[in-house]
């Protein structure tokens, strides 16, 4: 397992969104990408332009549609960094759990 390093206390401070992507089919190993941003419209915005994270712009040319599953707002970024830690976003998403997105 890989262990993100300590945030610097300006981050841990800084409130934004934490948000799920979530693949309609795997990519590799890949069925979600989480991440954090200050300005969310904006940021999905860039990572569905294919201009945001490695990732989700592979996923993008491998023509795989990519939605929002689920967002958990005025969060921290050291939140983001504990999903991540933890492993399997597909416990957190709707659509994977069979709901439908909220």
């Amino acid at each position: 397992m890989v262990w993100r390093p300590l945030l610097p206390a300006t981050t841990r401070t800084r409130k934004g969104t934490v948000y799920l992507l979530h693949f309609e089919r795997p990519f590799g190993h890949a069925r979600h990408y989480i991440g954090f941003s200050t300005l969310v419209d904006a940021r999905l915005e860039d990572q569905l332009r294919g201009s945001g994270a490695n990732l989700v712009r592979r996923v993008i040319d491998a023509g795989i549609p990519v939605l929002l599953a689920r967002e958990w707002v005025n969060v921290d970024q050291v939140f983001e960094y504990q999903l991540k830690n933890r492993g399997g976003a597909t416990r957190w998403c709707p659509l994977c759990q069979g709901g439908k997105r909220p």
